[in-house]
Formats: structure tokens, C-alpha cells, sequence
């Protein structure tokens, strides 16, 4: 496989947060979260010793539209086309890419000292990636269904403050109505049909995070706890849990969030032997 050494060491020239992932599943190879971008010559010490790396740019000043072509049986491409002719104003030409699995990513930067964070589910099949410590896989880096190519050589477009309202309309939006067909109106209390179960819990610390810094660790250990006793695939309650993570006000850094989740795998393998 091709060394990707010298695009990281010209994406860092130009500004990026360089970081490095697996090809495999995405997963970062070094601790990041809240942390500088990466010099040049660590750049050259970590394609060393992990020649194969791919490579990923740090959300921190720009954001990511990314559309998955289908995800749970959402078409984000359709809904995103759906979407952009009735709000056009919202995404001006900007630099786009084509994923390894056929979506879209449309990168824009993010105005001056605007706080955001990512958004799962914008709209069926959209993510919007936009926390300092979410990450998009970047052109040429190979995914396990083919190759990221660069759609255009356009430069980032800011984000129209159209964009950024609807964004921060979905992430801070208070809940306390549910307006959707003959529910419009009704109380969360009034929505609820019965008993709160755990699963529900476990989408909600999804969005939610992981809560205050002393009980981060506790609250993950948790939440993968709760995913893989419900039979979730290892990889995805990782995704999950990187989710709930990124979600979360001060979330753990990459080292902690490894090893607490190596942590509860390993437990939970245990539990399944002694079955």
C-alpha cells in the first residue's frame, strides 16, 4: 500500500490537523483529543512507524457535511439533493470529496470562535461533523470499500449564516415539544408511552455525552457495557461510543477512551465464557 507521508506533510503545511487513522476502521493512531495539530517531524515519526496510516482532517476549523449514500435505510444523497433545493442559500460551491463508499463530504469553514459540535442525524443519512475532536477521513486515503477522491480544488467557503442556524437550531433545539403529525404540541412528559427503558437511555447518552468530568469514565464504561450485553457489534458500539463521547462538554482523551473501553470488551468476553 502507498505511504500517504508526503499529502499529510503538505495538508499540515497548509493548516490542517493532520491525524492519522487505521485503514481498516477508521480508528485514530495516536491520542488527539484537545491536543495542537501534529509538526511536521512527528508526522515523519508516526508514517514510520505506521507506514500504512491513512489520513484524516481534525474538525477544529471547519465543519463537515457528510452525506452517506445509505445508512439504516436512509438515502442521504436523495434527502440531501431534497433538502439543498428548497434551502440552495445554505451550501454555496465549496471544496466537496467523494467518500470510499460513494457519499459526500462538503467541507466549510467554520466562523471565527463559534463553538459547535457534531450533529448525527441532521437530516436521514446527514451528519454534520463539527466538534474540534470529530474527524473526516481525507483524499487519497483508502476505506474498506475504495478510495476518498477530491470532487473539486475549490478553496473552503465559510458556512452562510443560514447553514449555521439551521445546524444550531437541531443541536440546541429545547426539548419540550415533539411537532411532528398529530403529536405537535405535546409536553415530552405527555410523550412519554411508557415505562424509560435502558435501551432508550443508551441512544439518548448518544446525543446527551457522557456527562461531568468526574464521572466520564463510570458513564462509558456503562454505556459500552449496556451496548455489548445487547449483542452490538464491538466496532459499532465503539463508533457509538466515540459518538457519545464526542457529544460530551470535556470528553476523555483518546488513551482514556481506549482503555476503558479495551476494558469493558475484555469483561464483557468474560461474562460470555462463563455463561
Amino acid at each position: 500500500m502507498k505511504s500517504l507521508i508526503n499529502y499529510a506533510l503538505a495538508y499540515a503545511e497548509k493548516g490542517f490537523y493532520v491525524l492519522p487513522v487505521a485503514v481498516q476502521d477508521k480508528r485514530p493512531l495516536i491520542e488527539f483529543a484537545g491536543r495542537p495539530a501534529i509538526a511536521a517531524d512527528r508526522i515523519q515519526r508516526i508514517w514510520q512507524r505506521h507506514p500504512n496510516a491513512q489520513i484524516a482532517f481534525r474538525t477544529v476549523d471547519f465543519l463537515v457535511v457528510d452525506i452517506d449514500n445509505h445508512t439504516d435505510g436512509a438515502n442521504g444523497i436523495a434527502n440531501f439533493e431534497k433538502y439543498k433545493n428548497e434551502y440552495p442559500e445554505q451550501f454555496p460551491p465549496t471544496l466537496s470529496q467523494t467518500t470510499h463508499s460513494g457519499g459526500k463530504q462538503l467541507f466549510y469553514r467554520k466562523p471565527k470562535d463559534l463553538e459547535m459540535t457534531q450533529s448525527i442525524g441532521w437530516l436521514p443519512g446527514v451528519d454534520i461533523k463539527a466538534h474540534p475532536n470529530n474527524y473526516a477521513v481525507v483524499a487519497p486515503s483508502v476505506g474498506a470499500k475504495g478510495v476518498y477522491k477530491w470532487d473539486n480544488k475549490l478553496p473552503m467557503t465559510e458556512a452562510p449564516q443560514e447553514l449555521i442556524d439551521a445546524i444550531l437550531s437541531g443541536q440546541r433545539a429545547p426539548a419540550t415539544n415533539y411537532e411532528h403529525g398529530d403529536y405537535k404540541g405535546l409536553t415530552m412528559e405527555q410523550m412519554k408511552l411508557g415505562q424509560h427503558s435502558k435501551t432508550a437511555e443508551l441512544f439518548e447518552q448518544i446525543i446527551n455525552g457522557l456527562g461531568e468530568t468526574g464521572g466520564r469514565n463510570m458513564a462509558l464504561a456503562s454505556f459500552v457495557g449496556g451496548l455489548l450485553f445487547r449483542n452490538v457489534d464491538a466496532k459499532v458500539a465503539y463508533e457509538l461510543s466515540m459518538q457519545a463521547n464526542d457529544n460530551t462538554s470535556r470528553p476523555l482523551d483518546a488513551k482514556e477512551f481506549d482503555r476503558t473501553f479495551d476494558s469493558m470488551v475484555k469483561k464483557e468476553m468474560r461474562r460470555r465464557n462463563n455463561a
